[in-house]
């Protein structure tokens, strides 16, 4: 079984932290995972850096120029994390534009994810129609899995599409904003975050855009199944010591 479903069958609300790969240095990568999973942190989403990331706020668009400006590469990636499953269990995905990843060759990207033990791919900008025609028997073939977003406008009928052909869980963003935009939860947000729960999907729901303390954590895992933190890490990393990492953890939780 794939590790994020073995991950997503727990008894307990997951915490996903997502980073910019070569971010803040080159060669941080392998230490920033094993920091997160020491920590108690239940997956990492890897950010493979690009340099037109349509959905990400300033902070994360400034983490991948750095990043590029390291050196930073798919190649180079895929390096860093030939031995990391030697040190790091927890469930590891990619999260990336599908630009850098057709350039690279779609199944040669695939196929290196599963020779390091990445578990699954998030790519916002690959369409459903896209991926179900053209790229799914990829991904089964290397038992990768492909998480999809959902947004507070996505119709029901689309939710619906999306859970069908997922199998882990659903990618849920908070608001329509770009990451990093916001703080704390209203309302109408909540109400979204109950709208989706009470359609009942097959997939369990992550909640990310906005987490950053333990406020947020609590709202967005009310009536999820967890929540991703993404801006606020990379805050954190920017003004801290990887060693830190615990500290930042401790606020969540």
């Amino acid at each position: 079984m794939n590790r994020i479903n073995k991950t997503i069958q727990q008894d307990k609300k997951l915490l996903s932290i997502y980073f910019t790969a070569g971010y803040p240095k080159i060669n941080d990568t392998v230490s920033i995972l094993q920091e997160l999973e020491k920590n108690g942190v239940d997956m990492i989403e890897i950010g493979l850096p690009f340099s037109d990331p349509l959905a990400d706020g300033p902070t994360i668009q400034e983490s991948s120029t750095i990043a590029i400006e390291n050196g930073m590469t798919t190649s180079l990636l895929f390096e860093q994390l030939k031995n990391i499953r030697e040190s790091v269990n927890i469930p590891l995905i990619i999260m990336g534009y599908f630009n850098p990843m057709m350039q690279f060759g779609m199944e040669k990207f695939c196929q290196k994810c599963a020779e390091v033990g990445i578990d699954g791919l998030i790519i916002p900008d690959l369409p459903l129609y896209v991926y179900e025609n053209e790229y799914k028997d990829i991904f089964e073939k290397y038992n990768l899995k492909n998480v999809f977003l959902v947004t507070p406008q996505t119709s029901n009928e689309r939710i619906t599409q999306i859970d069908a052909i997922s199998d882990s869980f659903i990618y849920m963003v908070s608001s329509a904003a770009v990451t990093g935009s916001q703080s704390g939860f209203g309302d109408e947000q909540m109400d979204y975050f109950k709208r989706i729960s009470d359609l009942n999907l097959k997939n369990s729901q992550i909640v990310g855009f906005g987490i950053k303390d333990h406020e947020t954590f609590s709202q967005a895992t009310k009536h999820q199944k967890g929540a991703i933190i993404g801006s606020a890490f990379i805050k954190f990393l920017k003004e801290n010591p990887i060693s830190d990492i615990k500290n930042f953890i401790k606020t969540i939780f």
